[in-house]
């Protein structure tokens, strides 16, 4: 009965170390077979709406991005994308947060986050990417969203 513990255990921590190398595989410099890997697998700029059910469609361009867009209070162009403000409520950070799950199921090629400055600063969603994301921003974007 003690065997197949051990051998278990031993496969289980084979299977630990070959998960930690991979993780940290992941962890390249710039210019690495890994980051040329990964670049080869880079999706298209063109959002993916078949994604969305007709329900999460409506929610995400119809509901969520208007009120998302009047709530934004300030701009900010970064060298790969845009900083976008909004006041730091509880409300405005979930409707944030569901925008952005959706909006990464459509455009996986986005770098999306969310922030808060200290001292009671704004909410801040960075949108940006790799080459070529910002210009993709810029055109799919409602004009709105940059004033």
């Amino acid at each position: 009965m003690k065997l197949p513990v051990v051998i278990g255990a031993v496969f289980a921590l084979i299977g630990a170390l070959a998960l930690a190398r991979t993780a940290f595989a992941g962890t390249r410099a710039v210019g690495s077979p890994a980051t040329s890997a990964r670049s080869a697998q880079e999706t298209p700029f063109a959002c993916n709406v078949s994604v969305f059910t007709p329900a999460m469609r409506k929610r995400h361009f119809e509901e969520l991005g208007p009120r998302l867009r009047l709530a934004r209070t300030a701009v900010r162009e970064l060298p790969d994308g845009y900083e976008f403000a909004f006041g730091a409520d509880s409300s405005t950070y979930q409707m944030l947060s569901e925008w952005i799950f959706q909006e990464r199921s459509c455009c996986p090629f986005f770098d999306l986050s969310l922030r808060l400055d200290r001292e009671s600063g704004p909410l801040w969603l960075r949108l940006g990417g790799r080459p070529g994301v910002k210009e993709f921003i810029r055109a799919e974007f409602p004009p709105g969203w940059f004033k």
